[in-house]
């Protein structure tokens, strides 16, 4: 199970084989990593499940290989198009499987020669691909780079959103305690056999199909990031791709996603916030895995007009970015207008 989804295993994979199994979406939500929050917004999960196959079915319709299988509703599986149209919001999504070895970690570093025999040719990219588009105040790449790097004729980062004419593809771990980013050839060693050159030719598609897709609905694709599988040869799109969750869109300048959340704790719970800082510096000095439990304080339950502006904004998103009005959610414009008074 992941922090907001959960995850079924109907057949498991083999080296030579792919799995079948579903992804459950829920109305839970995590932040900083912490995993489930003590709250839930409402109609989230439905709204990830159906703009996540929206975008599995484009990637599909522009030749991208996904472990989407479709989405599922009273134990059918359809394609969303099917499902809306029969009236049902699907909250389960189809999807194959391929096989996630073990990754050990002994001495304060993570063993992926391991992964990698385990493995053999099918298996999840112990990677997370990211693309960026723009580059908005505190964003970490600010910190690990400058601008010459992105080929922008500036020495400093302005107190403003950049937008890059080259988006820019990065490589960071995913099944490490602490998400850390990595040089070219740590990457390439962890990709394994699928190699990150592949990887980054299929990110930048990726943000295309979805970039050219909000840009149609009058949101900008501010950033996002992509999973993988290696089967028989073949990089496979996996997880979910191009939602509120994963990624971070904009519209007229507001944020539309998961980012107005992390936000809202920083102004409204910093000293948690802060506390989850200094647990994982503390745990990377220690090299010790689980940073939670060195970690000084617990997050608060958010407020009813909050958690009900944010289900308005993740159905109102959807609805706009899908082109259709699948929930019962106000417009877009008075979404953004009810979170920009929180």
């Amino acid at each position: 199970m992941t922090s907001v989804k959960e995850f079924r295993v109907d057949e498991s994979a083999t080296a030579e084989t792919l799995g079948r199994g579903a992804f459950v979406f829920t109305d839970d939500y995590s932040v900083f990593d912490w995993g489930t929050m003590p709250d839930e917004i409402p109609r989230k999960g439905a709204s990830l499940c159906t703009m996540g196959a929206f975008n599995f079915e484009l990637l599909e319709e522009n030749h991208i290989p996904t472990h989407y299988e479709g989405v599922v509703v009273d134990g059918t599986v359809l394609d969303l198009g099917e499902a809306l149209d029969a009236g049902a919001v699907p909250e389960e999504m189809a999807i194959s499987l391929t096989q996630v070895p073990d990754l050990p970690f002994e001495d304060g570093t993570y063993d992926y020669d391991t992964y990698h025999t385990a493995a053999d040719e099918n298996y999840l990219i112990p990677l997370e691909i990211v693309f960026r588009n723009r580059v908005p105040v505190g964003s970490s790449l600010r910190k690990r780079t400058d601008p010459a790097d992105h080929g922008l004729s500036i020495d400093e980062w302005p107190d403003e959103a950049v937008d890059l004419d080259d988006p820019v593809v990065e490589f960071s771990t995913k099944y490490e305690e602490q998400d850390r980013y990595l040089d070219h050839d740590e990457a390439d060693e962890i990709a394994g056999l699928a190699g990150i050159g592949r990887l980054q030719e299929l990110a930048r598609a990726v943000n295309h199909v979805v970039t050219e897709r909000a840009a149609d609905a009058g949101l900008v694709h501010e950033d996002g990031k992509i999973e993988c599988l290696y089967y028989d040869g073949e990089i496979h799109v996996a997880d979910v791709v191009g939602t509120f969750d994963e990624n971070r869109f904009s519209y007229e300048g507001q944020q539309v996603s998961k980012e107005v959340i992390r936000q809202h704790h920083k102004r409204t719970q910093p000293a948690w916030v802060e506390a989850v800082s200094d647990a994982k510096a503390r745990a990377d000095e220690a090299s010790v895995a689980d940073w939670k439990s060195l970690c000084d304080g617990r997050p608060e339950p958010l407020d009813d007009h909050v958690i009900r502006a944010a289900s308005d904004l993740y159905t109102a998103g959807t609805n706009a970015y899908i082109g259709a009005s699948v929930f019962e959610a106000p417009a877009l414009d008075d979404a953004i207008a009810t979170i920009q008074d929180l």
